[in-house]
């Protein structure tokens, strides 16, 4: 049997074992004839206050209740004798009671919970109570992601964590997600963390256009976040550690009754801002000129407003989501699944995204030294997108659907009378023929449908006491179909020709296959405890892609359906596979519980790097002092927590790399011309570099966690300085060498920053009132380049520069209008009434030396803050998060800000142009310039406060038959605090890009939701 039939079938295997262990639900039977009683009481917090919504659960079974608003509760049961009572209500110690046959009433009290101390979160292979931990991890509940509608789940953890910078590229359904944990940290390769989703290791990656890896996984079947930060957390994940490392723990089923829950919100989107061009009136004027020569449009005033091309584009578009999921188990077999349904149509015409989802997880006990178990996730996704922008002026407003009608000329009509799209050809005599009406940009079918499997099967047995093994076998297939096509009807008659329409089909395949066995073994003697860990790992990953281009088809019938009924068809495929087999260990060392120490060390092995070096060790250290175990702070009643924490280590990342990156590549040329015929050729593309290597980052890490008066307050700060040293950077050659360049390890970057978060719960009676805020500074400097480069730019307005942050804008300084009178100098390109620029060295003209840094798109700092208040049965929420002392580069304007871009509308401030009547100090005449000139004008203040959520809720009274019940209303995207003239500050049309930071070329806005849900739990 082949290798590749071997996979599939191992992959089969564990989808279908997963599949079966969700059937496995326990049955239960009893016998004889049942006694009944019936219980009542109530439950009250230390104050006296009684707590609505408290769980009352007789342990191990399915009878359960909540309290109501005055803490009252009552139960029947069956057979109780020798039954337990449990209390429990979150922030609160949860309690038993043993049930006398012979009492009738239990009332309870619940004391405060000293927040989060004893809870278990989850750390790289393992978990570990909050305590204990000892480097520096963020925590976000999967309540909190689900608190705005979102598609991607990592929309979700923007503001909630230190150290965490998300930027929303695109507004687009589904659209890309980028994340920064700690700065950027490579140049070549990816700044991206980590992601492992119950043990499954997965990337996020791609441009602005392509719909997120992220949007495929859905955010209510998350229980929890962890984010590891500093190396001692991620160095665990060794060579893939480097950016942070996120942990995503799904739901699983509890001991208990089985409980069925639907979640499902409705709600309409709305453009959040449109921007000001120039109405009909405006344009007229402007087409008329300013130098007094004949009219164009004698009465412009007449010509009324004209098309709002933005209002042609842009909808009201509505956005839905509905989850089952059901929840239960035994002492011995616990299951959760659920299934999900997600619509979202975004605000600009013919874009949308599609999720169908499930997922199970199972786990059995075999018996105490033995257990299970299975998850399963599987998800279908359809993404219909649109071509919203470029990458450089010209794309910006000519390219995407966004500046297209932004730039569109107001007199012209977007239909034909009978609906169709008119091409503008009918339109005055055809004048505006060479028009791109928007509404074809939007037209051609861009679909993108992704099915999606992730499977884990572990296996866990107890060797002997304290030596336990675990081994998992975890899975991910994706399988993506990307339609294109652009149809022949959408070109004007009389410029058609035999390549007119385009098709393709694109098939694209992965295959991660993981395997894992852990030993860990854990012994208490004394006041000591040690915990060693010990894991072998190794991992495939094979990729695929297969794709068909045609061009030239004779009509629309089959759109990309037949692709070889085209003039001209083209292939292109690419194969390739990597491996990665790893070694870890940990030890982790505790003394009375005051004195911890973890020491960890992992070697990785990948195929990706030279034959000098395919092994990379990487090791970290980490210690706390729990100040608060101390006599001398026993004696201080105010203080429930004070620890001290410092770690120091070693991580790496290799995603810079693609697999044969090392070795000597070649490549199909063009044509060669042999007895005139043309034959294809291959030559070398590439050269040799054995010595390529992990990129590196040694980071330092200080930490301090704070708990006051019982953690009713808490605070947590860190500072930390990391230096990424060997980044992959493609040095140039010189061309008698053959080859135009040579990637190596050259490059070196530094970040360090503070970060701080509290939280506090401000009011606990019956009126509740919970606060949370967090704030990260971070500070980003190009160490080296190649060794020989001081600076490089990466277009005409970015570069890296050593001794400045990555990405920093370069610009000459905007000096005004030159007006009659004034000398214009050399090199500028201009004439009176052009703009005017510095001439920073003095030399009596305009040369690159007069460029200057004129802004960071990397922020000061980045915030997020939110509050929860309840009140009996209601509860209300608002979020906030932003950035401060960020710039974005808005090319979207500098191309609107162009008088001379013949038919083109431009921006409404040009009604205050420079002309010879009246002259203007801001913004240049028609035909004074022939281009705009990039200038710091365009660099703006991308900072920005934004009210991502508020919602009212309100919790229904106790119904037969249901557990719980409760509605809400939620407005998401509320409103915008920013000087930026954009769209949306928080934008990057280089997507993911490790470089080319903070540029708007109109890429798609971001929308308002406002939406209802309901929350049903029977």
């Amino acid at each position: 049997m082949k290798k590749s039939t071997l996979k599939q079938a191992a992959c089969s295997g564990v989808l279908l074992l997963a599949l079966f262990c969700t059937l496995l639900l326990p049955a239960t039977a009893q016998n004889g004839k049942p006694s009944v009683q019936k219980i009542t009481g109530r439950v009250i917090d230390a104050r006296g206050e009684p707590l609505s919504g408290a769980t009352v659960r007789v342990a191990g079974r399915d009878a359960a209740t909540r309290t109501d608003a005055d803490g009252a509760w009552s139960l029947t049961l069956t057979n109780a004798d020798e039954a337990k009572l449990s209390f429990s209500f979150v922030g609160y110690t949860p309690r038993e009671v043993k049930i006398d046959p012979a009492r009738t009433v239990y009332n309870m009290t619940l004391q405060d919970a000293v927040a989060g101390l004893n809870d278990v979160i989850v750390v790289g292979y393992g978990t570990s109570k909050r305590k204990d931990i000892t480097g520096s991890v963020a925590s976000i509940k999967g309540e909190e992601l689900t608190q705005t509608p979102i598609a991607n789940f990592a929309q979700g953890m923007e503001g909630r964590a230190a150290g965490l910078q998300v930027t929303q590229n695109s507004g687009q359904p589904g659209g890309n997600i980028s994340i920064r944990i700690r700065g950027t940290n490579s140049i070549n390769g990816t700044s991206e963390p980590l992601y492992v989703i119950d043990g499954v290791q997965i990337s996020n990656d791609g441009g602005v256009a392509d719909v997120s890896p992220l949007s495929t996984i859905n955010p209510n079947d998350i229980e929890s976040i962890e984010v590891l930060k500093d190396a001692s957390s991620t160095a665990i994940y060794g060579s893939r550690g480097s950016n942070g490392v996120v942990l995503i723990t799904t739901r699983r089923g509890k001991a208990g009754p089985t409980r069925l829950t639907y979640d499902g919100y409705y709600g309409e989107q709305n453009i959040l801002k449109k921007l000001k061009v120039m109405n009909l009136q405006q344009w007229a004027e402007l087409q008329n000129g300013d130098n007094g020569a004949t009219p164009e449009f004698p009465d412009p005033a007449a010509l009324g407003k004209g098309t709002d091309w933005q209002d042609v584009i842009y909808r009201q578009a509505p956005m839905q989501s509905h989850n089952l999921s059901l929840a239960g188990g035994s002492a011995q077999t616990k299951v959760a699944m659920s299934a999900n349904f997600m619509d979202q149509d975004g605000i600009i015409i013919n874009s949308n995204f599609k999720r169908y989802s499930y997922r199970a997880n199972v786990d059995h006990k075999i018996n105490d030294r033995f257990k299970t178990g299975a998850s399963l996730f599987t998800s279908y996704s359809i993404y219909n997108g649109i071509t919203v922008s470029g990458t450089n002026a010209v794309d910006a407003t000519f390219a995407g659907v966004v500046g297209s009608a932004l730039a569109a000329a107001p007199i012209l009509k977007p239909y034909n009378d009978n609906g169709t799209i008119d091409d503008f050809s009918g339109q005055f005599n055809g004048r505006y023929q060479g028009q791109t009406n928007p509404l074809y940009i939007v037209s051609p079918l861009q679909r993108q449908t992704i099915k999606r499997s992730l499977g884990t099967i572990y296996g866990e047995a107890v060797i002997v006491k304290g030596l336990t093994y675990r081994a998992s076998f975890n899975a991910d297939l994706q399988s993506q179909l990307n339609d294109y096509y652009f149809p022949v009807s959408s070109i004007t008659p009389s410029l058609r020709n035999n390549n007119s329409g385009v098709g393709e089909k694109t098939n694209i395949n992965s295959l991660l296959l993981l395997h894992e066995s852990m030993l860990s073994y854990l012994h208490s003697f004394g006041d000591h405890t040690l915990k060693l860990t010990g894991v072998f790992a190794t991992q495939s990953n094979q990729y695929n892609y297969n794709s068909v281009h045609a061009t030239g088809f004779p009509n629309d019938q089959t759109s990309n359906e037949a692709l070889q009924l085209a003039t001209t068809v083209t292939v292109n495929t690419n194969r390739n596979r990597y491996r990665i087999d790893s070694y870890l260990g940990r030890i982790n060392y505790s003394y009375k519980s005051k004195y911890l120490l973890d020491l960890t060390g992992r070697v990785d092995g990948s195929s990706k790097f030279g034959a000098n070096n395919k092994y990379g060790f990487f090791p970290a250290a980490s210690g706390a002092w729990r100040i608060i175990e101390e006599g001398f702070a026993r004696k201080l009643d105010f203080l429930s927590d004070l620890k001290l924490r410092a770690s120091y280590g070693l991580t790496g990342n290799a995603g810079a790399l693609t697999p044969y990156n090392s070795l000597s590549l070649v490549q199909s040329t063009s044509p060669y011309d042999f007895n005139h015929t043309p034959v294809n050729g291959i030559a070398p593309s590439s050269v040799q570099n054995p010595n390529l290597k992990w990129e590196r980052s040694l980071q330092a890490d200080i930490g301090l966690d704070v708990g006051l008066f019982n953690d009713r307050i808490s605070f947590v700060a860190d500072v930390y300085d990391k230096t990424t040293s060997n980044l992959l950077y493609v040095k140039q050659l010189p061309l008698s060498s053959g080859y135009a360049t040579i990637p190596g390890n050259f490059a070196k970057i530094q970040n360090k920053g503070l970060e701080f978060s509290t939280n506090a719960k401000v009011l606990t009676g019956k009126f509740k009132w919970n606060l949370s805020a967090n704030i990260s500074f971070n500070r980003n400097k190009v160490l080296d380049l190649d060794g020989t480069t001081d600076e490089t730019f990466l277009n005409t307005y970015s570069l890296l520069k050593i001794g400045q942050p990555v990405g920093v804008f370069k610009t000459f300084l905007f000096d005004g209008i030159y007006q009659k009178g004034e000398t214009v100098l050399p090199g500028s390109g201009a004439q009176t009434g052009a703009t005017k620029v510095k001439d920073l060295n003095k030399d009596g003209q305009i040369t690159a030396d007069d460029q200057t840094i004129t802004g960071d798109p990397n922020p000061k700092f980045v915030y997020g803050f939110s509050s929860n208040f309840s009140f009996r049965r209601f509860d209300f929420s608002f979020f906030f998060a932003g950035t401060y002392g960020n710039k974005v580069f808005n090319n979207g304007r500098f191309a609107l800000e162009n008088p001379n871009g013949g038919f083109n509308n431009v921006e409404e401030e040009l009604v205050n142009r420079w002309k010879p009547n009246q002259p203007s100090n801001d913004y240049p005449g028609i035909g004074a310039q022939g281009r705009n000139v990039v200038t710091d004008r365009y660099v703006e203040n991308g900072s920005f406060l934004r009210c991502k959520n508020l919602t009212l809720g309100y919790t229904l009274p106790k119904i037969k038959g249901l557990y719980g019940c409760r509605v809400y209303v939620s407005a998401s995207n509320v409103f915008v605090l920013t000087k930026y003239k954009g769209y949306d500050p928080e934008v990057n049309s280089f997507g993911n890009s490790t470089t080319q930071l903070g540029v708007d070329n109109f890429v798609y806005p971001s929308a308002r939701n406002v939406q209802a849900g309901l929350q049903v739990t029977f």
